[in-house]
């Protein structure tokens, strides 16, 4: 992911009903919360489809509590960061990331 330019910024991020993976930011500013998945197999959909709507509501809720939590330790005032959703997952020994995969306003 470094080598696509993007910055790690945090990671095990966790709130009460929620977890982020990793917490990373792009080269326009925009934050990146990713959940890392992994199957041996490719059974059932495999890891990717692991992350059903419950969990994507999970990480979009640690993910606002993340954002929340950093507004009110920041003092000079800033506009929310833009924001996206990705999942790295290890399917079969390869890595699949799926930027975008999901947004908050789809739950």
């Amino acid at each position: 992911m470094q080598r696509q330019r993007l910055r790690f910024v945090a990671s095990n991020v966790t709130c009460r009903g929620g977890e982020i993976d990793l917490v990373m930011s792009d080269r326009d500013g925009a934050l990146v919360f990713v959940e890392v998945r992994a199957r041996a197999q490719r059974h059932y959909g495999g890891a990717a489809a692991s992350i059903g709507w419950q969990k994507r509501q999970r990480i979009v809720r640690a993910a606002r509590h993340y954002l929340a939590t950093r507004a009110a330790t920041n003092r000079a005032p800033r506009d929310e960061p833009a924001c996206r959703f990705d999942v790295v997952a290890f399917e079969s020994g390869r890595l699949v990331w799926l930027r975008d995969a999901f947004r908050a306003d789809e739950l």
